[in-house]
């Protein structure tokens, strides 16, 4: 699997690296970029081994919300389909495992991960990366990284966990602080099995009864900004998680892309005025993508296909911030300028953003600017 691997005749500074589920976790926990969503109740097999989604790079079986309780059993029962089909074409030599995007599964609860868990075989574990967990908390939280810690030793593969911070403790300012740091407890003492921390910002919203609409990005609600803002400052210091960014709710009407023409080097500057690019749908999923790296998120939920090069080509990295970060990882400390003469390089304070720069760069590519990113639409 590798990032942009559609784009053969793509001009890139640096190439995005290879990897599969078994990439040491330091980088792997990089590479999930647009995390693609769908019911469990979905035969995705043919279009697996059709490859008729080159882009995609990590999806996930929800067998939670985007699925009603009496689905549960059919939905189960395709999965196991699903991953007997994947399987078989793996051991056949049909497809290799660096074909195959990171597979993981939303799961309802720890009761339900048991009983999932307890339906897979050996061989399903060689090609599924992990579990989500979603409402993740101080109640259940231990109980569901116990089973995947029995699941890891039991099986001998490394199987990640996810969770999800969207529970009304979080939500609500009076339990939202004990809640989180009673949660970064659990998540801490699991660390090596935590691929990445995710964010419910459907769920924060509906505690409050708002949704953000086609026009606005997420951080315009400002409770749940509050929330967003909380949880990247736990789970965000010292890039000790990768946290991704939260699900984009609207997709294209047209699947046909038609760009307005804009300056070349002006690409940020025209989304954050609202100057239109694509459509509403596109031009706000982009945007709201900007304002995520900008706050600390790497990769993004998404719940259509669509979404998967708009999002990926944004986590690339340009040519002028890959020399900062290298420069300041070069430099014993003090303060320098940059390669470019237009800004100061303060070697200590800029490491830990160097260093996370530096890591998108292997997992998505270095660009030469922003307008390369059209290219890679």
């Amino acid at each position: 699997m590798r990032h942009h691997r559609n784009k053969t005749d793509f001009d890139f500074i640096e190439k995005p690296v290879e990897f599969n589920k078994n990439t040491e976790k330091t980088l792997l926990q990089y590479c999930l970029g647009a995390t693609l969503y769908m019911p469990a109740t979905r035969d995705f097999s043919q279009a697996l081994m059709q490859n008729k989604l080159p882009g995609l790079t990590s999806m996930v079986m929800c067998f939670e919300d985007a699925i009603k309780e009496e689905d549960l059993l059919s939905a189960q029962e395709n999965a196991l389909a699903f991953l007997n089909k994947t399987t078989k074409a793996l051991d056949s030599n049909r497809i290799s495992l660096n074909d195959l995007p990171l597979i993981f599964f939303r799961v309802r609860s720890p009761e339900q991960f048991r009983m999932i868990s307890s339906n897979l075989s050996r061989e399903h574990y060689k090609v599924i990366a992990g579990f989500v967990f979603p409402k993740f908390g101080t109640e259940n939280g231990a109980e569901y990284f116990a089973h995947l810690l029995e699941l890891n030793d039991s099986t001998g593969q490394t199987i990640y966990g996810m969770p999800i911070l969207e529970g009304r403790e979080i939500a609500f300012k009076e339990t939202r602080l004990r809640e989180l740091e009673g949660t970064k407890i659990i998540v801490d003492s699991y660390k090596d099995l935590v691929l990445n921390v995710r964010v419910g910002a459907t769920d924060l919203s509906s505690c409050f009864g708002v949704r953000r609409g086609i026009n606005y990005s997420i951080y315009d609600i400002l409770t749940v900004r509050e929330c967003l803002g909380d949880i990247l400052n736990l789970f965000g210091r010292d890039n000790d998680y990768v946290v991704s960014g939260p699900v984009w709710e609207y997709f294209l009407a047209n699947k046909t892309m038609k760009f307005s023409k804009i300056d070349d080097d002006s690409f940020h500057n025209s989304l954050l005025k609202r100057t239109p690019i694509i459509d509403d749908a596109a031009d706000g999923l982009l945007r709201e993508v900007i304002l995520d790296k900008a706050n600390g998120f790497i990769g993004k939920t998404i719940i259509h296909p669509t979404h998967i090069a708009y999002v990926n080509a944004l986590q690339a990295v340009i040519k002028e911030e890959y020399e900062d970060a290298l420069q300041i990882i070069s430099t014993a400390g003090g303060v320098i300028k940059s390669k470019k003469a237009n800004k100061m390089n303060e070697i200590k304070p800029h490491t830990s953003w160097a260093e996370k720069v530096l890591m998108r760069a292997k997992a998505y590519g270095v660009v030469e600017d922003e307008a390369s990113y059209f290219k890679l639409f």
